[in-house]
């Protein structure tokens, strides 16, 4: 007989995906089923600028008081949404493999980043794609917007919502040339006809974690049994290494989501390479470094210090008003 357990998870249309994704996953073997349950957190209730609610973990924080509780075994979270410290109680079992990284432009008229007539408005509510597109694209006016991938966009003009997922947005449809959003979730909810342009990373570096996912569950879930078995079957080194590295640095530099920080680690040749971008607001000034380190779990986590270290001695903390 097969052993039930709870997946724990927000209710946008993009988290339910990503949670069903990692359930079936888990209950592949056949000696697991699963059930969902549906958290309401406070980002998804309100509607103010993301980085006016408390930046990192406004996702996150009611998925974990409902594992803490006991109400669900596991939660699944888009892993750029945590907070860097991880609370008490509660560990990191899996990330699952990586998906996409990149940022993706969706535009009218099948335009590109650089084909965006001067002074098109584009929406985005990270100001880090916001300095970043600032920075390619002085001429442009970017402008915050708040809701889920449908809601977002459905603000592009020519484009219907594709996805009625409750989100909490503002603003009429078809008042956008554009917007940025993640390209993986464009690609999980079945978007990705919508992208007119996936951005390099040289262009526009993503978020710390961005296309990757993080299973949370409370210690003992993870030290044995066979949900403890599927989860260590999950989990993907790779990806783990590269966001131990991006998620070392945020940490060293004590930023969240709110801050226009980029960082990408990929292992090339045997080694584990971490570049970062730390952009002032407005897009006029940017500090990109990069370093290589060890690809174990130590130099992962050194590898991000050291490059935030970099970053602070070259101003960061000033270019971005961390601290």
């Amino acid at each position: 007989m097969s052993t039930a357990f709870r997946v724990g998870t927000r209710g946008s249309a993009l988290a339910v995906t990503q949670t069903t994704t990692v359930a079936e996953a888990l209950a592949a073997s056949g000696s697991l089923r699963y059930s969902i349950v549906r958290v309401k957190t406070e980002g998804d209730v309100t509607s103010g600028p993301l980085s006016q609610l408390g930046g990192t973990g406004v996702f996150a924080a009611a998925l974990r008081h409902a594992l803490l509780r006991g109400e669900c075994d596991v939660a699944v979270h888009s892993l750029k949404d945590l907070p860097t410290a991880q609370p008490e109680g509660l560990v990191i079992a899996a990330t699952p493999a990586r998906a996409d990284v990149r940022d993706a432009l969706c535009a009218r008229d099948g335009l590109t980043l650089d084909g965006l007539p001067r002074g098109a408005t584009v929406g985005t509510g990270s100001p880090r794609r916001a300095a970043q597109l600032r920075a390619a694209r002085p001429d442009l006016n970017v402008v915050d917007i708040r809701g889920n991938v449908g809601t977002r966009l459905g603000r592009v003009a020519g484009k219907d919502r594709p996805v009625d997922d409750g989100g909490v947005g503002h603003g009429r449809a078809g008042d956008l040339d554009a917007v940025v959003l993640a390209a993986a979730g464009l690609r999980r909810l079945g978007l990705a006809g919508h992208v007119t342009e996936y951005l390099d990373p040289s262009v526009m570096l993503p978020a710390p974690g961005q296309g990757s996912l993080a299973v949370e569950c409370r210690p003992e879930t993870a030290a044995s049994g066979d949900l403890a078995a599927e989860l260590a079957r999950l989990d993907d080194a790779p990806t783990r290494l590269a966001v131990t590295a991006e998620r070392s640095l945020l940490a060293r530099l004590e930023a969240g989501c709110s801050a226009p920080i980029g960082a990408l680690a990929r292992i090339v040749d045997g080694a584990l390479t971490l570049e970062a971008a730390v952009c002032s607001p407005d897009g006029a000034r940017t500090l990109r470094l990069a370093r290589t380190g060890e690809p174990t779990a130590d130099g992962a986590a050194a590898l991000g210090r050291a490059l935030a270290e970099d970053l602070l001695a070259g101003g960061a903390a000033e270019l971005a008003g961390l601290g």
